[in-house]
């Protein structure tokens, strides 16, 4: 698959590397050898910008410009190196950290395709839950904290999110249907963000549960109504969006007021974590990292 290319004004907005700057490194140190288009204009893939905002990281650190672009070798062959060759999805190698900057940096161009391509291109390369975990999940864990902190617009973070539903929906379709325990997932009454229960969905689905995906804006009564029929072994549900201790609790005493009490109740998402206190004295369990992923697992 083509890689996508930007013209050098992109370039330089995209890696923070001014014009006039791009055009000395490349002619007095060689960092770069852009492609032209035939009318003659510079044209530079993402992994240009890559290389690009690791310079500038590396110059900002007090590395002048000669010594880092001695280092280009090293990290030409970080930024190619393939996850067959690191080995482990799950930590920090050159591959997923190449496809999640170059889909923030698609993000960044308002880029919806050039997202679609990296995405695609992972989903290509890796098995799905290889795939959701190591790059969709922290993928879009960055967009949403970069969000946060305003680097990033809500139609830039709309648009990669677009992206990353469509293809965990895609994902959900082709996983495993069957298995002996069931599960139930919904989204609070009032929230709209499910990306955190299609994900909790597919490794559900990958370790044999067979799952209801109720999605976004289940109401308290139709939940009750819907467990009741289907009884399941556990209920997941997600609270993304914080309107307020108060709100959390009322909201969450009613979905446990709709369910079974013995029944085991899964709460995750950042407003559950900011209200733990409130998930534990109304006798669910909270969903945050890896080892409540285990207890989930082992029944616990």
């Amino acid at each position: 698959m083509a890689e996508r290319t930007y013209r050098i004004h992109v370039a330089a907005e995209l890696s923070g590397v001014r014009v006039e700057l791009i055009r000395a490194w490349e002619r007095r140190y060689g960092v770069l050898q852009p492609l032209r288009t035939p009318a003659g204009y510079r044209v530079y893939t993402e992994r240009d910008v890559a290389v690009l905002k690791r310079l500038k990281k590396l110059t900002d650190e007090g590395v002048a410009i000669s010594e880092a672009a001695k280092l280009l070798p090293q990290l030409l062959s970080e930024l190619t190196a393939t996850p067959a060759a690191n080995g482990d999805v799950h930590g920090s190698g050159a591959a997923l950290t190449f496809w999640r900057d170059a889909a923030l940096l698609a993000a960044e161009a308002y880029d919806q395709g050039g997202v679609s391509t990296v995405v695609d291109d992972v989903l290509s390369a890796l098995p799905p839950l290889k795939a959701f975990e190591g790059v969709l999940a922290p993928l879009q864990r960055e967009v949403g904290e970069r969000w946060h902190l305003g680097e990033l617009s809500v139609a830039q973070e709309h648009l990669v999110t677009q992206v990353v539903r469509a293809r965990l929906v895609s994902l959900l379709h082709s996983a495993p249907e069957g298995g002996r325990r069931h599960a139930v997932l919904a989204c609070f009454p009032d929230e709209e963000h499910e990306l955190g229960l299609l994900g909790v969905a597919l490794r559900l689905r990958h370790a044999g549960f067979r799952v209801t995906l109720l999605g976004q804006r289940v109401p308290a009564g139709d939940l009750g109504r819907a467990v009741a029929r289907l009884r399941p072994e556990l209920v997941g549900l997600s609270a993304v969006t914080d309107s307020g201790k108060d709100v959390f609790r009322d909201t969450l005493s009613q979905l446990m007021r709709a369910l079974p009490e013995a029944l085991s109740v899964w709460v995750g998402g950042a407003a559950a974590v900011t209200h733990a206190d409130t998930v534990a004295r109304l006798g669910a369990r909270l969903f945050s990292d890896d080892r409540d992923w285990e207890r989930l697992l082992e029944g616990e």
